[in-house]
């Protein structure tokens, strides 16, 4: 399988969806159509509904299905996905799929700015249609809001000087231009064997993307909107991903502290999920060989009360 077509966790997503040929099912990161083309493959009569906010991933999604009229093809970030979904009529589904990484055409195009290992304008945007990017972030942005983000999305132990270097190098205007101010704000050590730049570009990402804002606000649409025994997976690539996911997850699938131990509780208060695996699911050995962007991928697979 190719890069370009490489879906991580590709069987096991779709496996833990459980899906009925004939059921209405989402693709909320449709990317390069992995997901897609395998839920595809288990529907009869059933339709999918494949989101992606990049204009590349909707061109290469809208000529693979092209002809295919059970699938829609919706360009619009996730988080938009009841009001997207109203538009055809659709208030229930059987199944979603969130696979929250960056697919590798995002990660190889150096002219989208994602990589720290080549040289391009600073940009991160999954959208193109959004205004803000890298640049804006890294340029414009206040000491103690970079500090935040990098602190936050990056969990990074040398946030300050990194902080305080890119304030102090401005105008920073590409990818390798950003990692040798960061290498400067750091002891060589710490850059060689940890890695700082890795953290960084996550936390401008992140930030530019308003990633686990999206997720923490679309998790509870999925949930509301699916059917009784349909199911939900996510696949996660960092720690904050996951920790939305599995507090989600549980928060849906126990009764409110204030309700427990009552003896008669009203259906709205009643758990609303089961969660399938209560450890995430990981890839196998021979998956992150064939590919070593899944080492760190975990999937999360809850169903429908």
């Amino acid at each position: 399988m190719s890069k370009l077509h490489y879906s991580v966790l590709l069987k096991e997503s779709i496996d833990g969806l459980n899906i009925n040929e004939n059921g209405i099912y989402v693709d909320a990161t449709m990317g390069y159509a992995g997901h897609s083309e395998e839920i595809q493959k288990r529907l009869k009569r059933g339709r999918l509904f494949a989101f992606d906010e990049d204009a590349d991933a909707i061109e290469y999604g809208t000529n693979k299905f092209s002809g295919d009229k059970n699938i829609t093809i919706i360009h619009s970030n996730f988080v938009n996905l009841k009001e997207e979904l109203k538009k055809y009529d659709i208030e229930k589904i059987d199944g979603i799929i969130f696979d929250l990484g960056l697919s590798s055409p995002e990660i190889d195009n150096k002219e989208r700015g994602f990589s720290f290992m080549q040289d391009a304008t600073l940009d991160m945007r999954m959208d193109k249609r959004n205004k803000k990017s890298a640049l804006t972030v890294v340029n414009e942005y206040p000491y103690e809001e970079l500090i935040n983000i990098f602190y936050k999305y990056g969990e990074e132990k040398f946030t300050k000087p990194i902080a305080k270097n890119i304030v102090n190098s401005r105008p920073i205007n590409t990818t390798l231009e950003l990692v040798d101010v960061i290498k400067k704000a750091v002891p060589v050590k710490y850059f060689n064997t940890h890695h700082p730049e890795r953290r960084i570009f996550q936390s401008i990402r992140i930030e530019v993307n308003d990633e686990l804002k999206v997720l923490e606000d679309v998790l509870p649409d999925a949930i509301e909107m699916l059917n009784k025994g349909g199911r939900i997976s996510v696949i996660t690539f960092h720690s904050l991903e996951d920790r939305i996911v599995k507090q989600t997850f549980k928060k849906y699938s126990e009764v409110d502290e204030i309700y427990k131990g009552m003896p008669n509780i009203s259906d709205e208060h009643k758990p609303k999920l089961k969660i399938i695996n209560k450890k995430p699911i990981l890839p196998s050995d021979k998956e992150i060989k064939e590919n070593s962007r899944s080492k760190s991928a975990k999937l999360r697979i809850a169903e429908r009360l």
